[in-house]
């Protein structure tokens, strides 16, 4: 399948301006917009569905075999839902993003738990937080989570040094990212064949989340198999619900929708069909 959005320029010599000089994306001026886009409704219940069961699962049988609570850093946290749940199961947890505003909303939610949580936030980019931990003299995270920021970073695979570095020797990655497939499939079954013949096209992210330059499975595979990662779990977000344009039947009961993203998430083909792919890697599986 034909994968849009990938930067095709064999040449540099061709590549625009703007591509050349891309930087990390930061929602700081549109959080608001985010929070009601993103996790203003069903889709976001999907989301967070999916990504509570894996990582909840995974987190609490790892914790039982260590015998403690685990260390956990939350890069691109966002609005850092999953990361104040683990806080409130007793997980130290250090939850970073570059937007300030991003992670007020996230402070804001943390502040209505009434529970002391063991978190500690650091507004910054991803590169700048070595200098951050090095003054809380942090020991290295059990498990590092990284959702939905690959496809906004201007170099998505460097980040996989600073996991190396940050990560226990048997810890794992949680990563969640924009599936570019599903960007064509989609496309399709919506007949926009003419968006998908224009290979120039490039959605408007002043106030769009859908990225420019998303990253394919195949390429975070990649990545992982290069840093001597195995794949634990895999799962697809969202693998029905947004490629079906007219409602009927059990799709007007957002229980049952949710039920049934929660079953075929994790099923061959259809998890691969997900709008975002998660990815839990560890480094000795």
């Amino acid at each position: 399948m034909p994968i849009k959005h990938q930067d095709s320029h064999p040449d540099p010599t061709h590549a625009t301006t703007s591509e050349i000089e891309r930087t990390d994306r930061s929602f700081d001026t549109i959080a608001d917009h985010f929070e009601k886009k993103v996790y203003g409704g069903l889709k976001g219940e999907i989301r967070l569905a999916v990504l509570r069961r894996d990582i909840f699962e995974y987190s609490a049988q790892v914790s039982e075999a260590l015998g403690r609570p685990l260390r956990i850093l939350d890069v691109g946290a966002g609005l850092a839902q999953v990361a104040i749940e683990l806080a409130t199961q007793g997980h130290s947890v250090v939850i970073n993003d570059i937007s300030a505003n991003m992670l007020e909303k996230a402070k804001a939610s943390a502040d209505q738990i009434e529970q002391k949580l063991d978190i500690a936030w650091y507004v910054c980019p991803y590169q700048a937080l070595e200098e951050k931990l090095a003054h809380i003299e942090t020991e290295k995270f059990d498990l590092i989570m990284c959702h939905a920021l690959l496809e906004w970073l201007a170099e998505p695979a460097a980040v996989m040094n600073f996991f190396n570095q940050y990560l226990t020797d048997d810890g794992a990655l949680s990563l969640c990212f924009y599936n570019p497939a599903s960007f064509d499939y989609r496309n399709l079954i919506m007949g926009n064949f003419n968006l998908l013949d224009n290979n120039d096209y490039k959605a408007d992210n002043k106030k769009s989340l859908t990225p420019n330059h998303p990253v394919a499975k195949e390429e975070v595979e990649q990545w992982l198999e290069a840093h001597q990662y195995q794949t634990v779990r895999s799962s697809g977000l969202r693998v029905f619900h947004d490629y079906a344009p007219l409602k009927r039947g059990g799709h007007n009961d957002p229980d049952a929708v949710i039920r049934m993203e929660l079953r075929y998430s994790q099923l061959e083909p259809y998890k691969w069909l997900g709008r975002y792919l998660h990815i839990l890697a560890a480094k000795h599986a």
